[in-house]
């Protein structure tokens, strides 16, 4: 075994012995007439067009003989297949390398990856029938045991690629899918992850051989073995299945519901207090939990693995100048992240929507960040939170190509550059937390009776403590709180004031 590590010569046949899957880079469609090239323009040419192109330094397979047979009894061995509809060459490679992460974070070894320009999809096979049997040959000649589609696949493509490449056909949903049931920890969080599957699965269900038979239909007391009593259509097994999904997703959806007021009545609590909050979102594998952990000392788990954070983590933070505010670790974005998960996860992602100010953390070192950017802008606006405010935090700047930071900072009106592993730009943003939180609106300047020591309490956790001093009567505050301290604090404002 060796790993494909480069595009193979486009002359060489798939019959040569050591050569896997070269047809796909030949022309397999015939062109008529010599005035066709000329209509080309600066368009790619047909040849790449219509070829299977092989990316290169996706595969992931192993040398050592014995670590590849240990790996074998637990990973699936994978074929990555994409289609390139628009956008440059490297972005579609990209997608790829994306779609090859996500299959190691599932547990698969990565055997090879092509991908395919086309308009757009094939409606029935993704790729077209004469790519699907060249897809097949590379199937065959790599061992893989399954295919991995960069795109959410109809139940009919599915169907009708497994039929010609003869092994199971994963898409893109399903795989994330996978990876969110793994590292669901908390109830809630398995309970979302269910509702997703679910959610995927109910069109895709199928029935093979005998669960296609019809259930006996209902009726009066029959002979022993059926008679006339058993008759009639009854309910197919695949419609049995269906109904049974249908009623595990309005349990999971109630469920969810019930945890979802548990989360609400928390939030309201900390409404109440005034207590402002900032959620840290962005794809995933940005450093948002590291982040987390550099700002708070939280200890959360930290991994270099896409979706290691499932279950959102909320702790409390304290700005440079002394005021409490909750800082939350969010789900993981990623480029087309599935409607269905998307929907499981709203209550998790209202943390966004709900929060005073966004971290919008991006990865400074990754090839394209300003699609990472563009795909968790959409996901924000799918939940609701375009009007809290936002900061770019840069993450990774100790990995990045500093000409890319430079792009990032001119393109991005409020951003910022920083590494949450050497703790570079970390003060700089505390700064601009403080500065961008929201602050009480009311200031006052009140003497609290030394008996009332609760209510300056109150006024340190709840509001911002100008000055203080102590007189003979008590303790001299000047302080902005929000209008329901206010109030209360009114009362003990110097004669000359009230």
């Amino acid at each position: 075994m060796t790993p494909s590590s480069s595009l193979p010569d486009p002359g060489q046949r798939l019959s040569e012995p050591n050569r896997r899957a070269d047809a796909l880079m030949e022309e397999d469609v015939a062109w008529g007439g010599g005035t066709d090239a000329a209509r080309d323009g600066e368009q790619l040419d047909r040849s790449e067009r219509a070829a299977l192109r092989r990316i290169a330094g996706l595969s992931t397979e192993l040398e050592d003989v014995t670590e590849v047979e240990y790996r074998q009894l637990r990973l699936e061995r994978v074929v990555l297949v994409g289609v390139w509809t628009s956008g440059t060459s490297q972005d579609a490679d990209n997608s790829l390398a994306e779609l090859a992460a996500l299959a190691e974070t599932a547990g698969a070894m990565v055997l090879d990856g092509v991908v395919q320009r086309r308009d757009k999809p094939d409606p029935a096979t993704y790729i077209g029938s004469g790519k699907a049997e060249e897809l097949r040959d590379i199937v065959l000649a790599t061992g893989a045991d399954t295919v991995v589609c960069d795109g959410e696949l109809s139940p009919g493509q599915l169907i009708h690629l497994e039929d010609i490449v003869k092994v199971k056909v994963v898409d893109r949903t399903a795989l994330i899918l996978d990876i969110f049931a793994q590292h669901a920890k908390s109830r809630e969080g398995k309970a979302q992850v269910a509702l997703a599957q679910m959610q995927y699965m109910l069109p895709r269900l199928r029935g093979w051989g005998q669960s296609l038979s019809r259930q006996m239909g209902g009726g009066g007391s029959g002979s022993a073995g059926g008679g006339m009593a058993t008759r009639g259509p009854g309910e197919t097994k695949i419609e049995t299945d269906r109904r049974r999904i249908r009623e595990k997703m309005a349990k999971a959806r109630r469920e969810i519901a019930e945890m979802k007021t548990s989360r609400d009545v928390q939030r309201q609590d900390r409404r109440r207090h005034k207590v402002p909050s900032v959620a840290i979102a962005g794809y995933t594998n940005a450093g948002k939990s590291s982040l987390l952990n550099r700002l708070t000392g939280a200890g959360v788990l930290v991994q270099n693995s896409l979706f290691a954070t499932l279950d959102p983590t909320v702790r409390r933070a304290e700005t440079p100048s002394g005021r409490l505010y909750t800082l939350a670790d969010t789900v993981g974005f990623v480029r087309h992240l599935p409607h269905h998960l998307i929907e499981a996860f709203r209550s998790t992602m209202e943390e966004v929507a709900d929060s005073d100010l966004v971290l919008h953390v991006v990865d400074g070192s990754h090839p394209a960040p300003e699609e990472q950017l563009a795909s968790v802008r959409e996901v924000i606006r799918d939940v609701g939170a375009t009007d809290v405010p936002e900061i770019v935090v840069v993450n990774k700047a100790d990995a990045a190509d500093p000409l890319v930071l430079q792009r990032l900072l001119r393109t991005e009106r409020r951003a910022l550059v920083v590494s949450a592993r050497t703790g570079q730009g970390v003060d700089e943003l505390l700064a601009l937390i403080d500065e961008e939180l929201p602050r009480p609106s009311v200031e006052l300047e009140v003497v609290v009776p030394y008996t009332q020591g609760a209510l300056v309490a109150r006024a340190y956790a709840e509001g911002e403590v100008v000055s203080e001093s102590h007189t003979e009567q008590g303790t001299l505050l000047k302080v902005r709180v929000h209008e329901e301290l206010a109030a209360e604090l009114r009362g003990f404002e110097p004669a000359g004031q009230a």
